[in-house]
């Protein structure tokens, strides 16, 4: 595969399914090494290592559970053992704990927390020393149009998405400096599990509030951060919203 990553090393966390899977692909397309990061599900990542090394590309499959700081700091040290460097980091391993605020237990506050928001910490605070060493590096947080809005049911993961905006915001500030851009992409209600796993009844009424009418795709929301990590060169602390119109 060759394109404008040509030499450069993505580090993608929970880059096996969903969203992960198609933004490891796009940034294969694009040329890029892409190190692909799973938790549990060691198939799906080893059948998407398949599929671009059968594709002419290179990529290294890597379990970590970056919700614990050791493993994340392990995952972008065997990265850059394997390839010498870090260029981009896409935060984007995330799960959903969905419970009122009056049931939710402080385990599944915590898990939420520590998976979608501390993880994006973690990661980052491993890789930017080996940046600011080259002086240049692209950073793009997973976040979600419930960070930006709020739902109910979901205070955990609004919570944990909220904080990845605040946090692109002030690393984006510091790591400028260094030419390291940080951005947020905010993707609205996508065709994944975590939709697929919605009754017919709360999906229609999902699409009820979408102006364009469908739910959006994994591959509309890795082509944001591709150009976040190409042509996207002077954005920085900025966020882009692939939602169909649903939060303006």
């Amino acid at each position: 595969m060759a394109g404008p990553l040509d030499g450069q090393v993505a580090v993608v966390t929970g880059g096996g399914r969903g969203i992960g899977r198609a933004v490891v692909l796009e940034l294969a397309k694009a040329g890029a090494t892409t190190v692909i990061n799973y938790a549990r599900d060691q198939a799906s990542a080893n059948a998407l290592f398949m599929e671009i090394v059968h594709a002419g590309g290179n990529a290294l499959v890597v379990r970590a559970d970056v919700s614990d700081p050791e493993q994340a700091k392990q995952l972008i040290e065997t990265a850059e053992e394997a390839f010498d460097k870090v260029d981009i980091l896409v935060n984007n391993a995330g799960i959903n704990r969905d419970r009122t605020i009056a049931r939710m237990s402080v385990e599944e506050w915590d898990t939420v927390i520590k998976t979608n928001l501390s993880s994006m910490f973690y990661c980052t605070s491993a890789v930017v020393a080996g940046m600011r060493e080259r002086n240049y590096g692209r950073i793009v947080n997973i976040s979600s149009i419930i960070g930006q809005s709020g739902n109910v049911g979901q205070a955990n993961y609004a919570a944990a998405k909220a904080g990845v905006i605040a946090f692109t915001k002030t690393a984006a500030k510091e790591l400028a400096r260094n030419q390291i851009t940080v951005n947020a992409v905010c993707p609205g209600f996508i065709e994944t599990d975590m939709v697929a796993a919605l009754t017919d009844e709360v999906k229609a009424a999902v699409l009820a509030n979408i102006p364009l009418g469908r739910f959006g795709t994994a591959e509309e929301v890795a082509a944001c951060v591709r150009f976040l990590c190409t042509e996207g060169g002077f954005f920085t602390g900025s966020q882009l919203s692939p939602n169909g119109g649903q939060y303006m």
